[in-house]
């Protein structure tokens, strides 16, 4: 039997075609962590859920929990990153993100600090006011720290006082305020090599979207 329906706040991941006219989503969510359900005549034209079930869209979702996945009912979406559909570089980037939230994240898990985290970042993809390579270094360690994987600086390297004042920064600051700042060429070029240092110690996976990415950027 299926539960009664219920609301959650969330941000799309995925979306893959189901069948003829369904669609099988991931969606990180406030409420309920990582979840898998299906949105039934997605692809159908006028479907109610058709919008809502494509990927970097963020709303509330009303959904109800079957035996093994649940069903999208309706959505109302608060935002769609319109410009993440129009640069596809800003969009490889975002698929990257959204494969690593895929990776690191759970269904039931309080995850409320990496979907806001996963939202600001997107924003700040939107925004012509950062680089996205320092979206993507601040990401890629602030997800880390949010895991409780931080190691702190490498022992092994010497790195600038800008580049330590950086990562306390955003080992102290909340997810809603990380995006706040710039940093100068050889600062953003340490804090590179330190997130690919980070990432290859904290996640023995190879991301897909990573090596199409490192072609484009």
């Amino acid at each position: 039997m299926m539960n009664a329906d219920m609301q959650v706040t969330g941000l799309v991941l995925t979306s893959v075609p189901a069948g003829e006219y369904d669609r099988r989503v991931e969606i990180l969510t406030k409420e309920r962590g990582r979840i898998s359900g299906f949105a039934r005549g997605a692809r159908k034209p006028g479907s109610p859920v058709m919008a809502a079930a494509s990927p970097f869209v963020f709303g509330t979702f009303k959904i109800n929990q079957g035996r093994s996945a649940y069903q999208i009912l309706e959505a109302k979406v608060d935002n769609y990153f319109e410009k993440l559909r129009s640069d596809i570089t800003a969009a490889c980037y975002g698929s990257y993100f959204m494969e690593i939230l895929q990776y690191v994240t759970r269904e039931n898990n309080d995850e409320t600090a990496l979907l806001l985290l996963a939202y600001q970042s997107l924003r700040a993809l939107e925004s012509d006011a950062f680089d996205n390579r320092l979206v993507r270094a601040v990401f890629e360690i602030k997800t880390v720290m949010l895991e409780g994987e931080y190691p702190g600086p490498r022992r092994s390297e010497e790195y600038l006082d800008a580049t330590l004042y950086t990562l306390d920064f955003l080992f102290r600051t909340p997810p809603a305020k990380v995006y706040s700042f710039g940093v100068k060429p050889e600062v953003l070029a340490e804090l590179e090599r330190y997130a690919k240092w980070l990432c290859g110690r904290t996640w023995d996976h190879k991301f897909q979207s990573l090596q199409i990415l490192e072609v484009l950027a």
